[in-house]
């Protein structure tokens, strides 16, 4: 044995508002997290279960438990990457071991990562889904914002877009449409979002049904999320998509995350780096991708009622490296 001691916890978030994308609503952030105590020092990583990729709260956690043994026995990265399946119980893990090994050689995660020192990066803002009125309203709250993200399903799509432009004119737009489109919206509604500058749409189609994408020549930048999980996927995803939405619950971690966005940089394809709803404790390892991305959308704790201690700075429409308090 190491001495090493893994805590896992579940813990329930309360949103300032419900939140609402093509699948659903939520009014919490439902988050599991990890420490790992070892001599003196603490790493901890935190993850958020996602049922459209079959997770729920209670498997992770047992996935997670059922680790304890290994993690306590001196588990490490390398050897995590083989054993789990990627996913958001991976990524805890990883995030905590990440945590762990900086805070026991006193060395920033950046330069074990082999990255820039993080900086601050500007970060999407999300409205949810609700009427064009509604949207338009939510746009005005936060109309001084640099990058606003829409979310949208199949209803009203130019209406609500166009709702959004008028409240924040000065803004850039990106949308999310979560795989509620079909070829034939996607290309009824794209020449009236070019016009009102939505620069990158994320995920118009199901990701079973992205094939279709291949040859379409769209005017504005497209980006696989659904359709992305690890760098297995890449050489798939090359013809259909210019862009791919890298989040560490998808990948099972920075480790992976790290090797997806070095493969898609090697490709050619641009990248943005996403999230969970979710606390700032999970948001800290994406910071140390931005220098990869085009785009950053870290905004998880701008959603919730009150963030965890500690948490990141959110000013003027950037996101701020975590401290080691938080992270790393």
């Amino acid at each position: 044995m190491t001495g090493r001691k893994a805590t896992v916890k579940h813990e329930s978030w309360p949103l300032a508002r419900p939140f609402t994308i093509s699948r659903g609503t939520k009014t919490a952030a439902e988050v599991l997290t990890v420490e790992i105590a070892s001599n003196g020092h603490a790493g901890r990583g935190e993850c958020v279960p996602y049922a459209h990729y079959g997770e729920t709260v209670a498997d992770v956690e047992h996935d997670l438990a059922m680790q304890a043994q290994a993690i306590e026995g001196g588990l490490e990265r390398d050897v995590l990457w083989y054993v789990m399946a990627a996913g958001a119980a991976r990524n805890a893990i990883d995030a905590a071991l990440w945590d762990l090994e900086a805070k026991e050689t006193a060395t920033p995660i950046w330069k074990i990562a082999d990255v820039p020192e993080p900086k601050a990066a500007l970060t999407a803002q999300t409205i949810s889904i609700g009427t064009p009125a509604a949207m338009a309203e939510a746009a005005a709250e936060i109309a001084t914002a640099p990058l606003i993200k829409i979310k949208l399903d199949a209803e009203s799509v130019v209406e609500r877009v166009g709702a959004v432009r008028k409240a924040a004119p000065g803004a850039r737009l990106i949308a999310d449409a979560n795989e509620a489109w079909n070829l034939e919206l996607m290309k009824a509604v794209l020449p009236a979002l070019a016009d009102l500058g939505v620069e990158m749409i994320e995920q118009p189609l199901p990701a079973e049904d992205d094939a279709g994408l291949e040859g379409f020549e769209s005017p504005i930048l497209l980006c696989a999320d659904e359709s992305c999980h690890t760098s297995e996927g890449l050489e798939r995803l090359k013809p259909l998509y210019g862009m791919v939405n890298i989040k560490l619950d998808k990948t099972g971690g920075l480790t992976e995350a790290l090797n997806l966005a070095r493969n898609a940089q090697a490709m050619g394809m641009k990248m943005m780096i996403g999230c969970m709803v979710a606390t700032s404790l999970a948001m800290a390892p994406a910071m140390l991708l931005a220098s990869f991305a085009e785009y950053v959308d870290l905004d998880g704790p701008l959603l919730l009622k009150n963030d965890r201690a500690d948490g990141l700075l959110f000013k003027d429409g950037f996101v701020h490296p975590p401290t080691s308090a938080l992270w790393g």
